[in-house]
């Protein structure tokens, strides 16, 4: 995905176009949760501000929060994660999550660049 951005809650953000972005989380995320086994996802039209809890990612592990990356309302949630959600482990960065309408796109670049994050999360 192009121009992907990441949040230091281990979300990213990629933009489809200039009003909607995809939303998944990190493959330092996947990683450290381990095997993904449900998402409870958003629900369609929810508006939230960027940092606040929007669902949970629950692992053999543990549960984990998910994070609204940047201001927008949910627009679509991936349908096949519901039956699939080890989608997430094996292609973390192919698998969104949702799709969200930007209340304010300007805030994606405010948002870390793969350089950055590699950086922020530290050596493997």
């Amino acid at each position: 995905m192009k121009d992907m951005k990441f949040s230091d809650t281990h979300q990213w953000v990629s933009p489809h176009d200039e009003e909607v972005a995809y939303i998944g989380i990190s493959d330092y995320a996947q990683e450290s949760l381990g095997d993904i086994v449900y998402i409870d996802t958003p629900s369609i039209g929810a508006k939230f501000k960027a940092g606040e809890q929007c669902g949970t990612i629950e692992s053999v592990k543990t549960a984990s929060d998910l994070f609204m990356p940047i201001d927008g309302e949910v627009i679509e949630i991936n349908g096949l994660l519901s039956d699939q959600p080890e989608l997430i482990n094996d292609k973390p960065y192919e698998t969104w999550i949702f799709k969200a309408k930007m209340l304010d796109p300007r805030q994606v670049e405010t948002l870390k660049n793969e350089k950055q994050y590699v950086m922020f999360v530290g050596p493997d």
